[in-house]
């Protein structure tokens, strides 16, 4: 059984452990505050940017621009987004145990390569036999409009000059502040493969929908295009990126608030153990004076 001295020194260092993930508790509830305006701000354009484009390549055709073009998917590049950082739970663990399964299965009829943001991609398939394309391994918390923009140009000038096929991410979509949302998104090529559908409509999910018109091009669509394709790249990569952020301060935020309250747990329970070896300490030195005093009698 341990002596008082040493649960008071580990009911000490629990304290201390508990005030440290508080204080984690109150940073990442901060900086989830931020991130979670922004992903709200920011998905009525996310989410509607990929059906805008879809719909413009179908006006357009296919060969309107180069980033359109359906290809068989012989080479393929994925985008796998972590934290930098742990204690965030299974934010980690679960996203790159879905992303192996998703690369292994493209790997039975392609050559994959990657791009990894966030160190804990970056040391997780260091060991996998997977190429890296491209890694953001320091501070991906800190990624501006210039890294994104650099990131797309480079996986438009990629798939352009048909290096690549087929452009995927996998990210932790924000759900809710209880667990997020593992996503497997396809980036490139633009277009939807939706069928072609008669009378300028389209086939989703056997289901023939009405398309309007094609419009009027002023000035022509590959000039338009090439203005808003690439923007399309930089928003949903910032997409990406921002969902993650999101999930990923939710998840340490509750994951510090497990530990503060599985540290206050322990602390109850060690004090509880600590009071009962003192009570079973002051009643032995009772039982001893009395057995003392009562052999004085005799």
């Amino acid at each position: 059984m341990p002596n008082l001295i040493d649960l008071r020194r580990r009911i000490k260092s629990v304290k201390n452990t508990q005030q440290i993930t508080k204080a984690m508790k109150t940073v990442s509830t901060a900086k989830f505050k931020k991130a979670q305006r922004v992903v709200l701000e920011g998905r009525p354009l996310w989410h509607e940017s990929p059906d805008v484009l879809a719909q413009l390549s179908r006006w357009a055709g296919a060969a309107s621009h180069p980033l359109f073009a359906v290809r068989e998917e012989k080479r393929v590049q994925v985008i796998v987004l972590t934290s930098d950082k742990g204690l965030c739970g299974a934010f980690n663990s679960n996203l790159l145990t879905a992303a192996l399964e998703f690369i292994r299965g493209k790997a039975q009829g392609a050559d994959v390569r990657l791009v990894l943001i966030g160190k804990k991609a970056a040391n997780f398939f260091r060991k996998q036999s997977f190429p890296v394309e491209k890694a953001y391994a320091d501070k991906t918390d800190r990624l501006g409009d210039a890294d994104f923009a650099d990131l797309a140009a480079r996986l438009a000038r990629e798939f352009t000059f048909q290096d690549t096929d087929a452009v995927y991410a996998v990210y932790n979509e924000f759900k809710s502040v209880l667990a997020p949302r593992i996503m497997t998104v396809r980036l490139l090529p633009v277009a939807r493969p939706d069928a072609a559908g008669p009378d300028n409509s389209v086939v989703k999910n056997d289901l023939v929908v009405a398309d309007a018109a094609a419009p009027d091009w002023e000035p022509t669509a590959p000039v338009l295009l090439a203005a808003l394709v690439p923007r399309y790249l930089e928003d949903q990569l910032r997409h990406f990126y921002g969902e993650s952020q999101a999930a990923e301060q939710a998840a340490r935020m509750m994951a510090m608030d497990s530990a503060s309250q599985n540290a206050e747990e322990l602390i109850g329970d060690l004090v509880l153990v600590m009071n009962k070896i003192r009570q079973a300490s002051i009643t032995k030195e009772l039982l001893e004076i009395i057995s003392a005093v009562e052999a004085m009698k005799k």
